[in-house]
């Protein structure tokens, strides 16, 4: 589950954004509480197979380069994003396991294999991490990076006290705030504001969400993990970027709890706000966290960005700007896996 209630106290303490215990947008956001959820039930199970698609989803099995490029990125599944900026490597939300829960039993099940396995990866300057939900912060996974890698996790406020508690060494933490950066090698890394929430058990917000501007010295790359629409985009997109690449959320979102997740128009927008080029939808195809179809993310986003360079990799799919980009008319993968019946 993580750090204990007084650990994390500890740690919010610091930051202008707790208050009464817990970390609070800038904007008043709803989000489901547990008698809410209740009331979804019957929802969930109306639209249960709408999120999972009739078929297996295509991978690209690649392992990545030894050496990273000027400019490219492999979406991995869900948020997880491989990121190669100026000859650096920097990981964004790794989750390799299978459920994104506490048991392993009981919870969202991958709907794809992951395409590479973590000890295949190339050795990476940096690990950011945009919250502590499950489908973002996966405990398995960080004790495989902390065996396979050397890099520091550059993380939001709190969580450095979950990765403590689970055997990661200090000096490869970096807790930072909204818009305090750290340096890795030639990066710059900003901790950037996102309108979302957090908690891994029944206590919420105790440790702080965020986004990520990472620049290089000749290039500019944003991620945005998991977040709803916020304001907070234009003044980003002012101060780090503009970004040869936008890595944006564009699924899981619902009418339930329209403040936390990003429908696929408010992605869009998110991106013309943040003066992004390269857009790399993220946050669909892996887990069924909604009631919405399964393709249903991409398609709106299609037709809400035509004025967006937008590109929709395959899972493991290396993508180089100005390269050989695959464009969603010419390869439109998706169409080929029709939502799962209901059963």
């Amino acid at each position: 589950m993580g750090a204990d209630a007084d650990a994390l106290a500890a740690a919010g303490r610091r930051s202008p954004h707790f208050a009464d215990g817990v970390f609070h947008n800038t904007l008043p956001s709803s989000v489901v509480d547990a008698k809410g959820g209740l009331a979804l039930v019957p929802e969930a199970i109306k639209a249960r197979g709408r999120g999972r698609p009739d078929g297996r989803v295509p991978l690209v099995t690649t392992r990545p380069p030894a050496q990273a490029a000027d400019c490219a990125i492999t979406w991995l599944g869900h948020a997880t994003t491989l990121l190669e900026i100026d000859g650096a490597f920097v990981l964004a939300d790794p989750v390799w396991g299978n459920r994104v829960s506490p048991s392993p039993t009981v919870g969202p099940l991958r709907l794809h294999p992951m395409p590479v396995v973590v000890e295949d990866l190339p050795r990476l300057t940096a690990i950011v991490i945009s919250h502590d939900h499950y489908d973002h912060l996966d405990l398995p996974t960080v004790r495989a990076l902390l065996r396979w890698q050397t890099a520091p996790f550059l993380v939001p406020v709190g969580i450095g006290a979950h990765l403590r508690h689970w055997g990661v060494p200090e000096d490869r933490i970096v807790e930072l705030d909204w818009e305090e950066s750290h340096h890795v090698g030639d990066l710059t890394l900003t901790c950037t504001e996102s309108r979302h929430f957090s908690g891994r058990g029944l206590t919420r917000n105790t440790t702080l969400w965020c986004s990520w501007a990472i620049a290089g010295p000749r290039h500019r790359m944003f991620f945005g993990g998991d977040t709803g629409y916020t304001p907070a985009f234009t003044g980003i997109g002012e101060r780090h970027g503009p970004f040869d690449v936008t890595v944006l959320p564009i699924g899981a979102y619902g009418d339930q709890w329209p403040d936390i997740h990003l429908n696929p128009e408010e992605a869009a927008q998110a991106n013309r706000d943040l003066g992004g080029g390269l857009f790399v939808p993220i946050h669909w195809a892996s887990f069924n966290l909604a009631f919405h179809g399964w393709a249903e993310p991409v398609e709106r986003l299609l037709t809400a960005g035509p004025d967006l360079d937008i590109v929709v990799p395959r899972p493991g799919q290396r993508i180089e700007p100005g390269g050989d980009v695959p464009h969603p008319a010419d390869d439109p993968w998706w169409r080929t896996l029709p939502p799962a019946p209901i059963r």
